[in-house]
């Protein structure tokens, strides 16, 4: 009788039972429910590698935080050393690299902006926000805006409107959405066609007004609102809106989670706009990749919420590993000039985006400021007609030619494609992910009409 062979499984098997494990364990944590079916063995700079030997461009720099490029050479270093020697202690305790980037953020803003708490990501950080906004002002009302994405924890939650809303039972009460200033879909107008904003936020605040039960806190906005599809408030806005806050009492809380630390080609996006917040959260590119994420604010307002008993900690709050990369992300952006390096690599992204643009009809718009550049996909110019299919194929048709987008598909609006490449990209990378795009709208678009 012949023996039995015992066989290994092929690649193919066992990229079947790799996904089989992850459908039946998993749980789907987006609208969408289905991960991108690539197995991603490792990442180097610019790009990720797949098991199966696959090189894909990634254009989202991670989840919009590698600012410095996957598996930057300090970064590595830093994490070896410190995790060796330091790397959590009981939140009561303290360690240099801690005090060292408090110090250091509070040396990249205005002066009042000198108090700082690590936490580890953008939605605690809004959380801590605005439980101190809450608790400094004895007020208990938040503003946000009608496209807005704060995060997943209860109280930011509570300031998001972009999704995730249905299904989850009441809010807590006294959260108000305005709308979203868009200067490409205007919802108030000037006699040529153009956004009128201070019409549109005097009245939003009369709104406002007449819903407040007169507890008004605090209003948090993204400078730029990525998951809202880049939507950029016109210059003037924001300074408009800290006077609507100063008038009421309500403190302007700044979510600088992806625009802050460079990409925008300033160190912070308020800078455009001359305004100062109240309080500003950051994270995402703090940790260029890692779990960190501030709360900033004066010392005033650190000083009120102390002595009325601010309570605000968690697990890893202050953790010492993560704070030593974050020391790491501001030594390499101060060195290497990343804020010129953004302005300069985003004036190159916009020019082929443009020319992108002037070759396919269903590019409706290009926004945004450095590298982070929205691109919104219409079927039609003139009416502005939208059309899910339309992005998805073209997202999948740049995934199959080597290249990650992630776009942002919201109800009234178009496709938009959220364009974020690593600060240390090179011009030859922009060049890479530009042809790949374009082609693929070259091969998608032809088959979407406005029949």
């Amino acid at each position: 009788m012949a023996s039995s062979i015992n066989t290994p499984p092929s690649s193919a098997d066992v990229t079947a039972k790799f996904w089989d494990d992850a459908d039946r364990h998993l749980v789907r944590y987006s609208g969408a429910g289905r991960f991108t079916r690539e197995i991603i063995d490792h990442a180097a700079g610019s790009f990720l590698f797949t098991e199966d030997g696959r090189r894909i461009l990634d254009f989202t720099s991670g989840q919009m935080s590698s600012i410095l490029g996957h598996s930057h050479p300090e970064i590595v270093a830093t994490v070896k050393r410190q995790i060796s020697s330091l790397d959590h202690l009981y939140s009561g305790m303290l360690s240099r690299p801690v005090v060292d980037l408090a110090r250091r953020l509070a040396g990249t803003l205005p002066a009042q902006l000198e108090k700082a708490l690590l936490l580890t990501t953008g939605a605690e950080s809004n959380e801590a926000a605005i439980r101190m906004a809450k608790l400094v002002t004895g007020k208990h009302e938040i503003v946000s805006f009608a496209r807005s994405w704060h995060g997943m924890t209860q109280a930011a939650a509570n300031a998001t409107y972009s999704s995730g809303r249905k299904g989850y039972g009441p809010t807590a009460p006294g959260n108000f959405a305005i709308p979203t200033p868009n200067p490409y879909r205007p919802d108030f107008t000037t006699p040529d066609g153009e956004l009128d904003w201070r019409r549109q936020l005097d009245f939003s605040f009369e709104l406002i007004d007449a819903q407040s039960t007169g507890s008004l806190a605090a209003c948090i906005v993204e400078p730029i609102l990525s998951s809202g599809g880049i939507i950029e408030p016109p210059p003037g806005y924001l300074a408009a809106l800290k006077e609507k806050c100063r008038e009421r009492g309500m403190l302007l809380i700044l979510d600088e989670a992806q625009t802050g630390l460079c990409r925008t080609g300033n160190w912070y996006a308020f800078e455009r706009d001359g305004v100062v917040p109240d309080i500003l959260t950051l994270s995402k590119t703090l940790g260029a990749g890692l779990p960190l994420a501030a709360v900033i604010t004066s010392a005033e307002i650190e000083r009120e919420a102390h002595e009325r008993g601010f309570l605000f900690f968690t697990t890893h709050v202050s953790d010492p590993l993560v704070a030593a990369v974050g020391n790491t992300v501001l030594d390499v952006l101060e060195r290497e000039h990343m804020d010129a390096r953004a302005a300069e690599l985003g004036a190159f992204l916009r020019q082929g985006l443009d020319e992108i643009g002037e070759r396919h009809d269903v590019v409706g718009d290009i926004r945004g400021r450095g590298l982070l550049v929205g691109l919104e996909l219409v079927l039609d110019r003139e009416t502005k007609q939208t059309s899910d299919a339309l992005g998805a194929q073209v997202t999948q048709r740049c995934l199959e030619l080597g290249l990650h987008m992630n776009i942002v598909q919201l109800p009234g609006m178009g496709g938009v494609f959220r364009i974020a490449p690593a600060l240390t990209s090179t011009k030859d990378e922009i060049s890479l992910g530009l042809a790949i795009l374009d082609q693929a709208i070259g091969e998608v678009a032809p088959f979407h009409t406005t029949r």
